[in-house]
């Protein structure tokens, strides 16, 4: 296959080789399968009130929307690349033994924001990642009640596509920090306020103040990508499919991405999926770490 065909990513290369699929095949065959997820959720998000919800062990809510989209985008995905195992939210004990020893994997979050899709908020997303030797090589998240799908590669950049329809893409960058405005700071309205009152402090010092943006479940990342956020950081608990996807497109959009003590994300390394804390920034050059609450805060 001639260049266009690849990424210069070298982990995704290698997948798309050992698949035989191009880059562009890839990205449609993604998007599409993005598209029949969102609509999925929304049917039933516009009869939410009538969806069945349970709890799983750690007394998170999950619901038919959860396991509606999980199925399909397990059907799309080993119609598509076979070989490869999927590590999703919703897999099963049985469908993850012997995860560890994969050399690659999807990580996919079938409905990120199951308490926003419950309360009526709107802001949920749809993640999918590949893991190749332990690091995010592709992100996408799909942002159904905003109509895009953004999709980011490392070392071959980031886009922002229509959901639903076809169209030129949009391409994604991330914003130098620019000191005479105040620093965007990118929540959730779910964060601890004493923690988010704590973190704009410190964030102002290096900016003309902090602003606070909210958004719900992987829209963070979006807003950290397309250059309407500077920094998203994270010291509460989530899970590596939270963060996958979102840490391919931001890096991919000239981010950087990296646990609290400044080594970059490694995933399906342990018996645990609970992510690290991490700040998504969009200025690699600033340096966000010193400035991180105490962990006991």
């Amino acid at each position: 296959m001639s260049d266009d065909h690849y990424s210069g990513n070298s982990g995704l290369d290698a997948m798309l080789r050992e698949t035989k699929l191009a880059l562009p095949e890839l990205i449609e065959s993604l998007r599409a399968l993005a598209a029949d997820a969102s609509q999925c959720i929304l049917d039933l998000y516009a009869v939410a009130g009538e969806v069945a919800v349970s709890q799983k062990s750690d007394a998170s809510p999950v619901t038919e929307a959860d396991h509606a989209s999980h199925r399909l985008i397990c059907e799309g995905l080993n119609g598509l690349t076979p070989t490869i195992p999927i590590l999703s939210e919703e897999s099963t004990l049985e469908q993850l033994i012997g995860r560890r020893d994969w050399p690659l994997c999807w990580m996919i979050d079938p409905l990120d924001g199951t308490r926003e899709f419950l309360e009526g908020t709107g802001e949920f997303t749809v993640n999918i990642a590949l893991i190749v030797e332990a690091e995010a090589v592709l992100g996408l998240i799909a942002a159904p009640n905003r109509g895009y799908v953004d999709f980011g590669v490392p070392d071959w950049g980031a886009q922002r596509y229509p959901l639903f329809a076809g169209g030129d893409a949009e391409a994604l960058v991330t914003r130098s920090l620019d000191t005479a405005r105040p620093l965007v700071m990118s929540a959730s309205a779910r964060h601890r306020e004493e923690r988010v009152q704590v973190m704009l402090g410190r964030l102002s010092e290096l900016a003309k103040g902090a602003e606070r943006l909210d958004a719900g479940s992987a829209l963070k990342f979006c807003d950290v990508a397309s250059g309407v956020a500077d920094v998203y950081p994270r010291t509460s608990p989530c899970y590596e499919w939270d963060l996958a996807a979102g840490d391919a497109l931001v890096r991919a959009a000239g981010g950087r991405v990296t646990t609290l003590e400044g080594a970059p994300v490694r995933y399906n390394q342990w018996d645990s999926l609970k992510a690290p804390k991490f700040v998504a920034a969009a200025d690699a050059n600033v340096n966000y770490l010193e400035l991180m609450p105490d962990p006991d805060l």
